[in-house]
């Protein structure tokens, strides 16, 4: 019903705003299977990874010091105010003034080097506890490649290749499992990162950063980029889909297969890979080999689209091609200028990856 609506409006501020309302009232499912925790807002108070249960705990410390901080400077300055208030309004005396107290000088120079000293070891302690983590054989990798505006996936054990949402298996007591992300860029810094499994991580040009996981509840978790990358900084989100054994194991054998070729969208399929399209996007089977955008090859296995900007329905979908700016403003997709037939077609091929 929604989807025809938005064909009638056709793309202009009413359209949008329509979509708007509809990603909207989408947010509250995500997704996930029912049996899983589903994470909207991304938050380092609830850690289910091991990089993240440390950050946590040295989050709760850092806390604990500055509370004490907090309590004692303002527990002095309201016995200051107090004490020494005024009071007669015809008392312009001063109160007696102490200088050169080598006590006093002492206890603000040596108390705040000790408690930043303290700080520093602790974090470095964390630091290297994360980065100097030994992989087992058994670890998952991936390849995280950060564009304007969206994510690149790259599974070199299992030879495919996805965008915008990481899946990975949970890991437990009985049997360990952890993910290995080695992150780059394809232009400009971007930062990576999904509080509740792990701390934000730099994807600069030319230099691999890693971090590691261990999610220990199956669920979706939310994130975004968290390093200013341009004007669509903001809508360069992500979702890390963490899944028993057996449901990963199913959904790396579905990316390993080739593109969907159904004869009844033929036509939709001609038309994607005869315009610029087929230079920008890959689908595995077909003469689609671009390298420019996201690979398409299981394109409707994903919740959403644009990278988070929308959720991935055939009505956003339309919405998404025939006018980008539209959904994600400021996008390097462009439109296509094709005409509502050609796009009705393309969208009916798209929807058939899955």
């Amino acid at each position: 019903m929604f989807g025809r609506w938005l064909q009638r409006l056709g793309p202009g501020p009413a359209a949008y705003a329509l979509l708007l309302l509809l990603i909207c009232a989408g947010h509250s499912a995500w997704g996930a299977p029912a049996d899983s925790i589903v994470y909207q807002t991304p938050s380092t108070f609830d850690p289910h990874s091991g990089p993240a249960h440390m950050i946590h705990h040295l989050s709760l410390f850092v806390m604990q010091i500055t509370a004490v901080i907090f309590v004692v400077v303002a527990s002095l300055l309201a016995f200051v105010v107090v004490r020494y208030r005024q009071r007669d309004p015809n008392d312009d005396s001063e109160p007696p003034q102490i200088y050169g107290s080598t006590q006093i000088e002492l206890a603000w120079t040596v108390i705040p080097i000790l408690i930043v000293l303290v700080l520093f070891l602790t974090t470095a302690r964390i630091l290297f506890a994360i980065q100097d983590q030994k992989m087992p054989a058994t670890a998952i990798d991936a390849d995280v490649v950060g564009h304007q505006f969206w994510w690149e996936f790259h599974y070199p054990k299992y030879g495919f290749t996805t965008a915008n949402e990481l899946h990975v298996p949970v890991s437990t007591e009985q049997a360990p499992m952890t993910t290995s992300l080695n992150l780059l860029s394809a232009d400009v810094d971007h930062s990576f990162w999904a509080p509740a499994l792990f701390g934000k991580i730099d994807s600069i040009p030319n230099q691999v950063n890693h971090i590691w996981i261990t999610p220990d509840k199956v669920g979706m978790y939310v994130g975004q980029c968290a390093q200013f990358c341009g004007v669509e900084h903001a809508k360069m989100l992500l979702r890390v889909y963490v899944q028993t054994p057996e449901d990963f194991a199913a959904w790396v054998k579905n990316q390993q297969q080739p593109g969907v070729q159904d004869p009844a969208v033929a036509e939709g399929r001609q038309i994607f890979e005869s315009q610029a399209c087929s230079s920008c996007h890959v689908i595995r089977g077909t003469a689609a080999q671009g390298q420019f955008g996201p690979d398409l090859t299981h394109f409707m296995s994903r919740d959403t689209l644009a990278s988070g900007a929308a959720d991935n329905t055939p009505a956003n979908l339309k919405l998404w091609i025939q006018d980008p700016d539209y959904v994600k403003p400021g996008s390097l997709m462009p439109a296509m200028q094709l005409s509502g037939d050609q796009i009705d077609k393309v969208v009916a091929y798209l929807t058939t990856l899955k």
